[in-house]
């Protein structure tokens, strides 16, 4: 089952997702983002180091890392 999210502004739920990304100097980089449906890229847990918070404004779902300015 995908890791999930309900917004507070809006009630909708949100499906976490995770892709390989490769960069034009051949690094590989994981994207993570929201999606309304599961999809086949849907992962099952939030990463480690990373906390969700929600865009005040549009009640979106935003992946922050946990440990940042330290």
């Amino acid at each position: 089952m995908a890791f999930n999210v309900i917004s507070k502004r809006s009630g909708k739920t949100y499906h976490l997702h995770a892709r390989l990304q490769k960069l034009k100097g051949g690094q590989e980089v994981t994207l993570y983002y929201f999606a309304g449906v599961p999809g086949p890229l849907a992962i099952d847990a939030l990463p480690e180091g990373y906390l969700v918070s929600e865009n005040e404004k549009t009640g979106l779902p935003l992946l922050k890392k946990a440990n940042k300015g330290a």
